[in-house]
């Protein structure tokens, strides 16, 4: 990406966490992933890829689970969590933020 995405990518992160809707975000995506038995999914294939592979570092399973893990979220929790960040965004545009619960 070029130095100009990179800016706007920093300014929208500053923007998520000190109006505190970056936590917010954060705990909507949990609390829905545990909701749909993706957490359990997830650690039922953690599970099995540390039984074969035996010995595994940390960091190697977060490697090789991370894309099974993003590819398995149900569209339907993206899209809730793309409308939020959305909505976020515009009515940051407007110069006003709102808390979006």
């Amino acid at each position: 990406s070029t130095e100009m995405e990179k800016q706007i990518r920093a300014n929208i992160n500053q923007k998520l966490v000190e109006s505190g809707e970056k936590e917010r975000l954060k705990q909507m995506l949990r609390s829905r992933l545990v909701e749909c038995g993706w957490k359990d999914q997830m650690k039922e294939y953690s599970r099995e890829v540390v039984k074969n592979r035996g010995d595994i570092t940390s960091e190697e399973l977060v490697a090789e689970i991370r894309p099974y893990a993003r590819d398995k979220v149900p569209p339907q929790i993206k899209a809730e969590l793309l409308a939020r960040i959305r909505k976020f965004l515009s009515a940051n545009a407007a110069g006003t933020v709102t808390k979006t619960n």
